[in-house]
């Protein structure tokens, strides 16, 4: 059985997928892409996770962008679902595809090391 608060995030999602990759028409919002949402178990508030493209200044401007557009953000979706009451959105920065590339620079950083240490020894 699936409950109430993921049936609404999922339909949240899908919804602010299509009002950041198409209404939107801010620049600074070009290189965004809504990964997941969440929403508390009394349905008031949603956290709309997102990737964004670019160094940091970008993806600082980006994410005030999202912000200052977070209401026209909700008008669009209270338009598009029946709902009594349409969460209030605030969006977060998904880091974790950051994260994984961190970890895969240092894990070919570190076997990049072992490989030269190999070298050495068979020099030596």
């Amino acid at each position: 059985m699936v409950r109430r608060p993921e049936r609404l995030a999922e339909a949240l999602r899908e919804e602010i997928v299509e009002v950041v990759g198409f209404e939107l028409t801010d620049p600074r919002v070009l290189g965004v892409t809504v990964t997941d949402v969440t929403v508390t178990d009394d349905l008031r508030d949603a956290k709309v996770y997102v990737v964004v493209e670019g160094n940091e200044a970008e993806k600082t401007k980006a994410m005030k962008a999202l912000q200052h557009a977070s209401i026209f953000v909700r008008q669009q979706v209270a338009l598009n679902l029946s709902l009594r009451h349409v969460p209030h959105l605030y969006f977060v920065r998904d880091t974790a595809e950051e994260n994984a590339a961190k970890v895969n620079e240092i894990i070919a950083d570190l076997t990049n090391k072992g490989e030269l240490n190999e070298r050495i020894e068979d020099e030596s």
